[in-house]
């Protein structure tokens, strides 16, 4: 008897309802969906050197966007947060037709570009940009800040949004 109850227990743990059936991806930032759009691995990217970054400080938005449509580009218009003012886009706005747009972290003298911006000439359709945010609110690691972004036409969706480390963070 205490066999049988051993074997029925031990696939209780399997089936279409496991607790591995819907794992998140591992990457840093948040994810949604709009329309035809797909936003991946949002975030804010700076180096927190105190308890916070402070009012005043600039931060880099780092994102990609991936257009499903088969046949209608569209453009980010506008994004906006609670914590501060985003810069408008250095660079391309559209999200082509099955391609991406990849808003990176602006390359520096000692700062490689994303590696997703490194992946671009395997893309036929991406634009590449830069976005910054100028904080009007402190804000802390581990903690998410909300950012809206709008849509020429899938319209709007917020997500929460981490802090990551930038680019050459020594642990």
């Amino acid at each position: 008897m205490a066999l049988v109850a051993a074997a029925t227990l031990a696939g209780c743990g399997t089936g279409q309802i496991s607790q591995t059936a819907d794992q998140a991806s591992a990457v840093n930032g948040a994810s949604a969906t709009v329309g035809d759009l797909a936003l991946r691995d949002v975030r804010i990217q700076a180096t927190q050197t105190g308890d916070a970054l402070e009012p005043g400080q600039t931060v880099d938005l780092v994102f990609v966007v991936s257009n499903q449509s088969p046949d209608t580009d569209d453009e980010l218009t506008e994004i906006k947060t609670s914590v501060g003012k985003v810069s408008p886009l250095t660079g391309g706005k559209t999200v082509p037709v099955g391609g991406v747009l990849v808003v990176s972290a602006p390359a520096g003298p000692d700062l490689p570009t994303a590696p997703a911006a490194k992946a671009l000439p395997e893309v036929a359709n991406a634009n590449t940009a830069t976005a910054t945010v100028t904080l009007d609110k402190p804000i802390r690691n581990g903690l998410t800040y909300d950012f809206t972004f709008d849509f020429k036409k899938a319209g709007s969706v917020t997500l929460d949004v981490p802090i990551s480390a930038g680019p050459l963070s020594h642990h």
